[in-house]
């Protein structure tokens, strides 16, 4: 059975988990983060900018 109430309730398949096992970590508070740096730096050059941050935002719609 296929249980499709959330995505909190999906288990992850084999692939998933060595994805998240083989994952580069950092702290993106300190500049740690290899992702997010290389996510910024292309948002940058795709600006024309020399640098871009990332701001994440959520408002809990009711």
């Amino acid at each position: 059975m296929i249980d499709l109430r959330s995505d909190t309730v999906t288990r992850p398949t084999p692939a998933m988990l060595e994805a998240m096992i083989a994952a580069p970590l950092g702290d993106d508070v300190w500049g740690d983060d290899p992702t997010v740096n290389t996510f910024q730096a292309n948002l940058a050059e795709q600006a024309g900018k020399e640098a871009a941050l990332l701001f994440l935002a959520a408002r809990k719609v009711t």
